[in-house]
């Protein structure tokens, strides 16, 4: 153990303290399995929104879990950050899996997950029309995940932020690869469809948050790779956007943003929402530059028939050598 990952004598006196209830305890065990509301605890656990509140309260102030605003709402998981989330960590692997409550609980928490499986899909699909038709307007879905991956395929990375991760497909083609996925949407219906779909999938170390695009409250240098996927045309500020996610890039971390070329559906912007209806590849591409990228490739992916979108893809790379690459040199 290095001493950064050692805790103070009040540190650990006092996660132990915030553990050692069986409530509390009780709910360490559930959000190693992944994040949980305030209300889906309460459906859990059988107990009041106020008696939760107030032990999440004191396991938040241990530094055992973290809380994440979505809206009304809040979400709670196990701390991804410092040594006190590794406590709780090893904490929750000691416990028998086999113990009578804490089986109860599981089959609680996966009789909940399906219900809201069930709802995502349920929105899903009253939506789907919608999403369909909009789908067979440019190339195939097929076709830009085969160039996303390989647009990515010159060197392993671990993290990945997803802006405007919508169903959290992105989340979902790379969780095999990475460590740790992060989407972000403003929608809390796209999110609860997001969680369903991880969920299911068991991509524990993937999970979705509301965020806004413009102000993403992250930390600078911390992720490998961000991918901007069909966002852009949603924005009023694409450039904006595109500097705040540059921020977070790490060294030599990369950058890859996916959107429509210049079109002229303009039915796309009455009835769909979208700000922009495509782009130049030289605008995108301006705008990363600007935010302090090197452009490493431009590709555009053409529609077999004419009257379809194009879709554009860019790859930017921070210009920072990462500390291995400067260790090699």
């Amino acid at each position: 153990m290095t001493v950064s990952n050692y805790l103070s004598f009040q540190a650990v006196s006092g996660a132990l303290k915030a553990a050692g209830e069986e409530t509390r305890l009780r709910v360490l065990a559930l959000l190693a399995d992944g994040e949980l509301s305030v209300s889906d605890l309460c459906e859990i656990l059988r107990q009041s929104q106020p008696r939760i509140s107030r032990h999440l309260r004191l396991l938040l102030d241990a530094g055992l879990v973290e809380r994440f605003r979505e809206g009304a709402w809040a979400f709670f998981r196990l701390n991804e950050h410092g040594s006190s989330g590794a406590l709780a960590r090893d904490l929750i692997v000691r416990l028998d899996p086999g113990d009578p409550t804490l089986a109860r609980d599981r089959e609680r928490l996966q009789s909940l997950r399906a219900a809201h499986a069930k709802a995502a899909q349920d929105y899903f699909r009253s939506h789907a029309g919608e999403w369909d038709r909009i789908r067979n307007l440019h190339v195939a879905d097929e076709e830009v995940e085969a160039a996303v991956k390989a647009a990515l395929a010159d060197r392993p990375f671990r993290s990945l932020l997803d802006l405007g991760t919508g169903t959290g497909r992105m989340l979902e083609l790379f969780a095999p690869e990475i460590e740790r996925g992060l989407g972000i949407d403003l929608s809390h219906d796209m999110l609860a469809v997001a969680r369903a779909r991880l969920n299911s999938a068991g991509l524990r170390h993937c999970s979705v948050r509301q965020v806004d695009i413009y102000d993403l409250a992250l930390s600078k240098d911390s992720f490998d790779v961000v991918i901007i996927h069909q966002v852009l045309h949603f924005l009023d500020d694409g450039a904006r956007a595109i500097r705040e996610a540059a921020r977070v890039l790490r060294p030599s971390g990369r950058m890859l943003v996916v959107d429509f070329a210049l079109h002229d559906l303009e039915f796309l912007r009455t009835d769909h929402a979208h700000r922009r209806l495509g782009f130049e590849a030289k605008t995108v591409a301006s705008w990363m530059r600007a935010a302090g990228l090197e452009m490493a490739a431009q590709k555009t992916l053409l529609p077999g028939p004419v009257d379809k979108i194009a879709v554009l893809l860019w790859l930017g790379r921070d210009p920072r050598l990462a500390i291995a690459e400067q260790e090699v040199a």
